[in-house]
């Protein structure tokens, strides 16, 4: 199955070191199965994350592929992965790119952390361009262990289910 992931911005007065308050639009990612949902799945985290007033100015799906989040790192970085394969009949190498968002604190890093996503990836792989991005945070709908969690319960129904189907 795989995942869509939408940009959601949303306007909001943020109080900063100094005590004063600016109006600042951020950027937040998140992982929905409609823009509807996405949208009230921002307004949630929003409302944990600040008690001023906020106004969701858009939410649009994102061009990524895969999320990767690494731990001690503040920023995220949009990838472009180019993988690359060989036509036979022609001989030539066709590349077709796809993006990835890494977390990292620098544009180094997030060339290593890259590297380290792709590495069970089995076709050969290039990487044209990395560039900060704009997203402030990343809301994904399940975290890793609660995915994992929810996939063996879910399997362990399943297996009770056919269990149960096969006694009858």
């Amino acid at each position: 199955m795989s995942v869509t992931w939408y940009e959601c911005k949303v306007k909001y007065r943020k109080t900063h070191e100094t005590g004063e308050q600016k109006q600042t639009t951020e950027t937040y990612l998140l992982d929905a199965v409609s823009y509807t949902e996405a949208e009230a799945r921002i307004s949630e985290e929003m409302k944990a994350y600040t008690s001023e007033e906020f106004m969701i100015t858009n939410i649009k799906v994102a061009n990524l592929a895969e999320v990767h989040p690494f731990e001690n790192s503040d920023r995220w970085f949009k990838t472009k992965v180019s993988l690359i394969a060989y036509d036979d009949k022609t001989g030539k190498e066709k590349k077709t790119n796809m993006y990835l968002l890494v977390q990292a604190n620098d544009v180094k890093e997030a060339f290593d952390n890259t590297n380290q996503a792709m590495q069970n990836t089995m076709g050969e792989f290039s990487i044209p361009a990395i560039t900060e991005s704009s997203i402030l945070d990343v809301f994904p709908y399940f975290s890793d262990e609660e995915y994992t969690e929810n996939r063996s319960e879910t399997n362990s129904a399943d297996e009770e289910l056919i269990e149960e189907s096969e006694l009858v």
